[in-house]
């Protein structure tokens, strides 16, 4: 018997492992998609290939997405001259909160809305907020989940190696 709870444990541990490595983004294409954005304009995310690309999803009622938003856009103002897009894909149901908080917080990066929630889906967003960094080629090179003070020093480090290849 425990022969076989051993194996059973094992073959578990093994599929859990491959689920959870089949969900991975990093090295893999982005996932392409088109979103209505805060200006009333479809945005596709192809249209930035040969930039690099952070897409961040985020939420009104995330504390820690509400911190981070002012932090990258600075990242945003600084680098988006120099080959840097930013696209902030809101999950909430009503757009109308979204748009308050970024005039209240006085954003300038483009804000796309993903209502329903298939943009998130498609790049397996379980947590917020998940920031996502995709190199000139259209591949997913970093995926971080959630924030903490600092985080934005390290998105710094990527995106000025991804603007260097």
């Amino acid at each position: 018997m425990k022969l076989k709870n051993a194996i059973v444990a094992l073959v578990f541990s093994v599929f859990a492992a491959t689920s959870l490595a089949s969900s991975q983004l990093e090295g893999q294409t982005a996932p392409d998609f088109a979103l209505k954005s805060s200006t009333g304009e479809n945005m596709r995310l192809s249209e930035y290939r040969g930039d690099v690309v952070m897409i961040n999803f985020w939420a009104t009622w995330c504390g820690p997405c509400r911190q981070e938003m002012p932090l990258l856009d600075e990242l945003y103002q600084r680098y988006s001259r120099v080959g840097f897009n930013l696209l902030g894909v809101n999950i909430d149901d009503d757009s109308r909160r979204a748009m308050q908080m970024i005039e209240e917080l006085g954003v300038d990066f483009p804000v796309l809305f993903d209502a329903t929630k298939r943009v998130s889906e498609m790049y397996d967003v379980d947590a917020m907020p998940v920031t996502v960094i995709v190199d000139r080629e259209g591949t997913v090179r970093y995926v971080h989940q959630g924030y903490k003070p600092g985080y934005e020093d390290k998105y710094l480090t990527e995106i000025r190696t991804l603007l260097r290849e």
